[in-house]
């Protein structure tokens, strides 16, 4: 199994500032594909961002390209979200994914989620 464990949401202010964490672990962790999806409210799970396993490559949604930056520290399994000018519409759960046989996270079905942390952002 592999164990997700999020942190660093919160309440905030459009235009402010928030990083997520993601730890990782777990028997059958290995270092691989990880990324972030959210889902806001009354709306379907979506994308946002993916890094592959020595963090060579990244890919974003379009509507936070140049406003987030996806990092990992493998040494410490974890993976980081820095979210800047954050905006009402990125209010949602936002949730951690270990993605072992996705180059991005947006393909391939087997997929390890965690619990999610809750982000807010206030007009």
């Amino acid at each position: 199994q592999v164990q997700l464990v999020e942190s660093g949401g919160g309440l905030v202010q459009a235009g402010d500032s928030l990083r997520l964490s993601c730890a990782a672990g777990g028997r059958a962790y290995s270092i691989n594909t990880m990324g972030w999806f959210r889902q806001p409210p009354g709306k379907e799970r979506e994308f946002v961002t993916a890094i592959s396993s020595g963090g060579g490559s990244t890919y974003y949604t379009g509507s936070v390209e140049g406003r987030f930056t996806i990092s990992r520290d493998n040494a410490n399994n974890t993976i980081y979200l820095k979210m800047n000018s954050l905006k009402p519409e990125d209010t949602a759960v936002y949730y951690c994914v270990y993605c072992p046989k996705s180059p991005d996270c947006r393909t391939g079905v087997e997929k390890y989620w965690g619990t999610g942390t809750v982000v807010t952002v206030s007009s």
